[in-house]
């Protein structure tokens, strides 16, 4: 058995993470935090480095063995350029969310226009409170009568987050009977 219980006793004993059993010989233990080997007993450590390169704790820009500036960073660099496409399908995303909404909102619109025009009340204002405020300004609702029927088109502007573009609009109808 190469190795004694005492020394495997020793190591357990030890209870340090940073020492581990170098396992060359019984008095000798290694610092994983810097590469030295540290004599166990008196906890002096004795280098026994062949080499004396810059440290790998002073400059980590470059490489220890052969000194050309490692690849540290390429990340950051390669993040940036996935940025504009990340950005263009997070604004993508938005907007469909936003066109979807529109469409919701003029549904409820032409439906409540529709309820008012059947009592013979106003179907635009009765359409401008029934979407959000910010889609209210771009609403319009005419009513159209035909024997017992009243029908409102509601048609609502798209709003656009990208300037300059124009999604057209949401238009929606609904029917109901007049109320005599």
């Amino acid at each position: 058995m190469p190795y004694s219980a005492n020394d495997r006793r020793a190591y357990r004993r030890s209870g340090h993470r940073a020492y581990r059993w170098s396992g060359r010989r019984t008095d000798r233990w290694t610092d994983r935090l810097s590469g030295h080997r540290t004599d166990h007993r008196t906890d002096h450590r004795t280098d026994h480095r062949t080499d004396h390169r810059t440290d790998h704790r002073t400059d980590r820009r470059t490489d220890r063995l052969s000194g050309r500036r490692t690849d540290r960073g390429q990340a950051a660099i390669e993040y940036l350029g996935f940025l504009p496409i990340l950005i263009v399908v997070g604004m993508a995303v938005v907007q469909l969310g936003l066109i979807a909404y529109t469409a919701q909102q003029a549904g409820t619109a032409a439906r409540a226009g529709a309820r008012s025009a059947s009592l013979r009340e106003s179907a635009g204002d009765a359409c401008a409170a029934a979407v959000s405020s910010w889609l209210a300004d771009g609403t319009n609702c005419p009513p159209s009568y035909s024997g017992d029927d009243v029908t409102v088109t509601a048609t609502v502007d798209i709003p656009s987050i990208v300037p300059g573009w124009d999604f057209g609009d949401a238009t929606r109808t609904a029917t109901m009977p007049l109320d005599h």
